[in-house]
């Protein structure tokens, strides 16, 4: 017997998808450069906005998008990596996929912090912190957000797309369909995720006031 049990609340989803997009499109203005780039920061400072939100709902989120169900103890990854699949440690991401998570969203905030910070040779196109720091602080910020964080972003995210594939090949589980619905078959009742109306609010009260400080620290920049 299978029970249908929410463990992506909405925000959490709609989360994941408009990081998803900004994502694609950060890495599109950054190619095509030139008039682009005016889009590549407004992206950047909605990727930012986003990544301060789930921070934030990981600790007030729905029960499985809180840090503190993520399986991150040593003994907890060694039983996983060592074949032990029972629900309780797949319910929401997995051991190796809560490291995942927490490593791309570090590498994100790395990568958008340096943002704030770089600027192309001509300083035509710099970010809004980039006047006030140092010449070396901003190169080495430059020289990491073009080079650096960008490549292991994009090997990260390949990699995550890797797992999914595994997942719905070797394993049988399909681990997009939940992120699009918000609920998973599982084998015992766990507890579900809250997602109602209140939560909801909550989520975009959170939002509204990470896209605020954001551009506060703009208005502060100029």
């Amino acid at each position: 017997m299978l029970f249908k049990v929410r463990v992506w609340d909405l925000p959490t989803r709609l989360f994941h998808w408009s990081l998803v997009l900004c994502f694609a499109g950060l890495l599109a203005t950054a190619e095509v450069a030139g008039a682009a780039m005016a889009w590549h920061f407004r992206l950047g400072y909605a990727t930012l906005s986003l990544l301060l939100f789930r921070l934030l709902w990981g600790v007030w989120g729905g029960r499985w998008s809180r840090f503190g169900t993520f399986g991150l103890a040593p003994a907890t990854l060694l039983r996983y990596v060592r074949g032990e699949q029972t629900p309780a440690l797949t319910v929401g991401h997995n051991p190796l996929g809560s490291v995942a998570v927490l490593v791309l969203l570090l590498l994100a905030l790395l990568q958008a912090a340096t943002g704030l910070f770089s600027a192309d040779e001509t300083v035509t196109a710099a970010g809004p912190l980039a006047r006030r720091a140092t010449a070396t602080w901003v190169h080495a910020a430059t020289v990491y957000h073009t080079q650096i964080g960008k490549i292991l972003l994009i090997v990260l995210v390949q990699l995550h797309i890797a797992a999914i594939v595994f997942h719905r090949m070797r394993r049988g589980e399909n681990l997009v369909l939940p992120m699009l619905t918000g609920d998973k078959q599982l084998r015992e009742p766990f507890e579900a995720a809250r997602d109602d109306a209140r939560t909801r609010a909550l989520a975009l009260g959170m939002l509204a006031c990470c896209a605020a400080a954001i551009l506060l620290l703009l208005r502060w920049a100029d």
